[in-house]
């Protein structure tokens, strides 16, 4: 936490209020991100917390509009999420990000710029099954290459090593995930 986010808190506190999270959902295109976004944003709602989804493919469409998918320019969406995300948060918001986010170094800069409000999702599915899932197509269109660095087929995805947790979603529902990110919340005190 920055001496700035320090102060901030220490006002929060004074006012009552209390700090969110930033519930960083990473993971291969067709994981099930943004399904587990979506579903925990609902739940968390449903219960009275104040939530804000930002899904990586929406941020690009606008925040980060006109960015290719260099390592430079993927590195430079994701740090934009995660100041988003962390302003949201230091404002009592859990914001739950949905964004590929693949390179382990770019991850621990957002860790490190959202401190310990950071809470790193490994959404997991073999290539095989995202691929099978492919709701886009995007899968097909790297195949056929007309998709150049696409993350699991001609770029790698850097698995976190050490995430807060791991939700299988070949294994599990998509209610199963939610009742273990919230229970994930709940220990930082933070949902209903």
């Amino acid at each position: 936490m920055t001496e700035g986010d320090t102060q901030h808190t220490q006002q929060q506190r004074s006012n009552g209020a209390r700090d969110g999270a930033v519930v960083w959902l990473t993971g291969l295109s067709g994981a099930g991100k943004s399904t587990l976004a979506r579903a925990l944003e609902a739940h968390l709602r449903s219960a009275g917390q104040r939530v804000e989804v930002l899904d990586g493919d929406e941020v690009r469409l606008h925040l980060s509009k006109g960015l290719g998918f260099s390592r430079e320019d993927r590195d430079t969406n994701v740090l934009r999420i995660a100041y988003v995300a962390n302003l949201l948060a230091r404002n009592g918001v859990v914001a739950i990000t949905a964004a590929i986010s693949p390179y382990r170094e770019t991850r621990a800069k957002c860790r490190a710029l959202c401190g310990a409000r950071f809470i790193e999702v490994h959404v997991s599915a073999p290539l095989e099954t995202c691929e099978a899932r492919d709701v886009k197509g995007l899968y097909k269109r790297a195949r056929a290459g007309e998709i150049a660095q696409f993350t699991g087929v001609s770029d790698p995805y850097e698995q976190p090593e050490r995430p807060e947790l791991v939700i299988p979603t070949h294994e599990l529902t998509v209610d199963a995930g939610v009742a273990l990110l919230v229970e994930q919340l709940r220990a930082r005190g933070l949902s209903g």
